[in-house]
Order: structure tokens, then C-alpha cells, then sequence
């Protein structure tokens, strides 16, 4: 086993010096850094991760934090299997590791407590909550100095690093379609008020449905909709087939249906299905995420696509290069705040009225 002395003995240069170019630790002059990494590829050195980590003051993990929820099988479910793809995949890319923490929604986050262990070197937050506790919490982070990100959630006031996608805009063209083919009572089926993206798409329907006269010009929240046309479950399947509980009784005058992601869209397509109503003839529906599901539902659901997966991807990228700090030439200390786009994917879930 070749060791750190061999490494020194053959580039000229003391040990301490092999050490801090393997821990990028100190000045250093580029030609004695190349004569290191050359002498310790002819040798095949690879120097111990562990003794590297106590160096560095670095655990060389990733933190990335999920909502866990009973009998709900989450790396199933499209949103966050393609978030954790992409994030896995920069984590590779940047010779760490990731290190997942499983939080219960509704219970006291203590996300510090992983930074304060010495378990991850930054963090990727997904499933955060708008609730008092929640932004409590961040904010003992952010007055900490710790690295972190959220996904698809951002908060009204705060500068955290967020990678977002344009939801309101992926609404208001989702609705915007089924205008276009003619449809007027379209009804929103939300999902849970404490996640941006619910507002996000909310927003994108009513601006929509605003601009076609189909609401007041000062419609700006639920409470302003027609009952009939606001339904809210929870980004389940399941809340989907209760929603068609209760839109059953109205479907006589609802000619559409935008829902806020695909599980719900396909549970409520399920849901009417079962009342004798069928999607595609009965009424329209565009669902939201263009998940795999969307594809092989009868009909095939339009949905909104979103990019999830370069959202993990850059959510991961963004946050590691604020590890160990950075400088503003390059960016690293600077917060930031990405939003990406969408784009609608049309299928044979809205028929042509005639």
C-alpha cells in the first residue's frame, strides 16, 4: 500500500505538503500542486477518505431531507424519485455522498441538529412547509451559516437558496388550453395550502380565468371561487378519488377539470369513472407533473411537465459550492433563487368541443 512519504519522495516536497494538496487546505503554487498529483498517479496513491474528512472538517455528505408519511411508498412516487435522481447524480458528480433524513410533516424540525453532528457539510430541504415552526427553523439555519436549499418551495419574505419551477405560469397555459378548446366551467382541483406551488398554480388559474371574463376582476383567492369549482386534496391519489365525491353532484355543470398534479387527476378520473363519467367524453382534464402515469392512463392525461430532475441536479450543484465558502468573483456566497420552466404536454384527456 503506497504510502503519503512515498508520494513526498518522489515529487521533491515534505508530507505536510502531499497532505494539503489532497485536502486542498493553503496557498499553494500550481506547479508544486501538478508535480504532487502526477508523482501520486505513477504510484497509484489514493489517499484515506476518513483521515481526509477529519482535515477538511468535512463529512463529504450531502444532507437531503423527506417529508416520511405512513404507508406512503415516496421513492415511488414520480416528483420525488426524479428530484433524488437528479440530486444523486451531481452528488457523483462532486465526489460526495448523500445522506437522507426522513422528518415527520406536522412534527418539530430540527434540521441544525445534522449540521451540528458533523453528519452532511450542506442540505437539500424537500416537503418544507409555510407554517411559523417551519420558517423558525430555517431561519436558526440561515443565521447559522449552514448551506441549504429548498426545492419547489419558496417563502414570501424570506431569502432562502430555493430551486423552483414556474408553476403559476404552467397553470395559467394548462387552463389557457382548455379556454382555447372552448371549455368555460373549469373547475381547480388544489393541493394542500402550506406548499408554495398550491398557490403557485391557484394563481396561474384564476389570472387565466380572469383574462377570459370568467371571473371578477378582484377574484384573487379560493374564497372568491364559484363553490362548485374549487376542490383541495392533498397530492394523493387517494384525495383525488374523494375529490370526485364531491364533484360527482356538480359534473352537470362542469365541463373541466384542472388538477394540481397527475396523482390526483388519475385518482379523480378513477373516482367519476366509477359514477359512469369518463374523461376525455364526459369532461376535460389536464393534470400537473407529466409523470410516467400520465402516459398510460385511459385517455393518456394532458399535464404540465416539469423539469424535476435538473431541479435536484441544480439544487445539489448550487448548494455544494458553498461548502467551505466562497468569494464574489465566482458566486459561491452569494444566496440564490432559481425558477424553471415548464411546459404543457397535450394528450387525449381534453376533447374538442363540438
Amino acid at each position: 500500500m503506497v504510502t503519503r512519504k512515498e508520494v513526498a519522495e518522489l515529487a521533491g516536497v515534505s508530507e505536510a505538503t502531499v497532505s494539503r494538496v489532497f485536502n486542498d487546505v493553503g496557498p499553494m503554487k500550481e506547479q508544486t500542486r501538478q508535480r504532487v498529483l502526477q508523482a501520486a498517479k505513477t504510484l497509484n496513491y489514493h489517499p484515506n477518505a476518513i483521515a481526509q474528512s477529519f482535515a477538511r472538517r468535512r463529512s463529504g455528505n450531502l444532507g437531503v431531507v423527506l417529508p416520511y408519511v405512513p404507508k406512503v411508498h415516496i421513492f415511488s412516487t414520480y416528483y420525488f424519485s426524479e428530484v433524488l435522481s437528479g440530486i444523486g447524480e451531481q452528488v457523483k458528480a462532486s465526489g460526495y455522498d448523500m445522506l437522507l433524513k426522513f422528518r415527520v410533516p406536522g412534527e418539530e424540525s430540527d434540521y441544525s441538529s445534522i449540521f451540528r453532528s458533523q453528519k452532511v457539510d450542506a442540505c437539500v430541504i424537500l416537503g418544507a412547509t409555510d407554517t411559523p415552526s417551519e420558517r423558525a427553523e430555517l431561519k436558526r439555519l440561515e443565521d447559522g451559516g449552514f448551506p441549504f436549499c429548498l426545492i419547489n418551495q419558496h417563502m414570501s419574505g424570506e431569502r432562502f437558496n430555493e430551486v423552483d419551477a414556474d408553476h403559476e405560469g404552467g397553470s395559467y397555459r394548462a387552463v389557457r388550453h382548455l379556454l382555447n378548446l372552448g371549455y368555460r366551467d373549469i373547475a381547480f382541483l388544489s393541493g394542500s395550502p402550506e406548499f408554495s406551488n398550491s398557490g403557485d398554480r391557484l394563481r396561474g388559474y384564476m389570472q387565466a380565468m380572469r383574462e377570459a371574463g370568467l371571473l371578477p376582476a378582484d377574484a384573487k383567492a379560493a374564497g372568491d371561487l364559484p363553490a362548485h369549482l374549487y376542490y383541495e386534496g392533498n397530492y394523493s391519489r387517494t384525495s383525488g378519488m374523494k375529490a370526485a365525491s364531491a364533484m360527482h353532484p356538480h359534473l352537470s355543470r362542469i365541463e373541466a377539470v384542472f388538477a394540481s398534479n397527475d396523482r390526483m387527476a388519475i385518482g379523480l378520473m378513477q373516482g367519476l369513472r366509477e359514477y359512469g363519467h369518463v374523461s376525455g367524453r364526459d369532461y376535460a382534464i389536464v393534470g400537473y407533473d407529466d409523470s410516467e402515469a400520465a402516459r398510460v392512463t385511459d385517455p393518456p392525461l394532458t399535464s404540465v411537465a416539469v423539469p424535476f430532475y435538473e431541479m435536484g441536479r441544480l439544487a445539489a450543484e448550487r448548494v455544494l459550492r458553498r461548502v467551505g465558502g466562497g468569494n464574489e468573483t465566482d458566486g459561491a456566497s452569494e444566496s440564490f433563487r432559481l425558477k424553471l420552466d415548464t411546459k404543457l404536454v397535450v394528450r387525449q384527456s381534453c376533447r374538442i368541443l363540438r
